[in-house]
């Protein structure tokens, strides 16, 4: 019962799932995070503020994330886990990329009171909706491809102590 041929729904769910849980920490944090950015005052009662779109965002980011990381399993590449963490995490953040600028431009506290697509609006007319990308997908490229590297390091020493055999992400 795939999508369109290839896309496993439970893949789907998970990435949405382990996005959803991964926002609830970091929407404050994110929240802070812009205001200090932009030099803007805030208050510990607005440290939610945006946090429906920090959760949009990563449950989309997650969720797509697994997906290429499950595609690319089942077309066969052998890449090395830095390449195929680095290209599998790039292609989600290009997939959501836009909802990544709305969210902060939302946290900033300069869109009160509009609604995600007024922002979204606004933001393709000004011209910005990909403004940050090329440093965005550098770092998420090395922080991503180390991960997978450490990850398949730490899953090979676990399943040699444990005697358990699972696959691993591009062994």
């Amino acid at each position: 019962n795939y999508i369109a041929g290839c896309i496993d729904p439970q893949v789907v769910l998970a990435g949405f799932g382990g996005g959803i849980g991964r926002g609830l920490v970091e929407a404050p944090f994110e929240m802070v995070k812009v205001r200090r950015q932009i030099q803007s005052k805030w208050k510990f009662k607005e440290v939610m503020k945006g946090s429906g779109t920090t959760l949009f965002r990563n449950s989309l980011l997650f969720s797509s994330f697994v997906v290429y990381m499950d595609l690319s399993k089942q077309m066969g590449l052998n890449l090395s886990p830095f390449w195929m963490g680095g290209i599998c995490a790039n292609l989600a953040w290009l997939t959501i990329w836009p909802l990544d600028v709305v969210k902060s431009r939302m946290q900033s506290g300069k869109y009160e009171g509009k609604s995600m697509l007024h922002v979204l609006s606004d933001t393709r007319q000004s011209g910005h909706l990909y403004r940050g990308l090329w440093s965005g997908l550098l770092r998420s490229f090395i922080a991503n491809g180390s991960s997978m590297v450490v990850y398949n390091m730490v899953e090979s020493e676990l399943k040699e102590r444990w005697n358990t055999k699972s696959e691993t992400i591009n062994n």
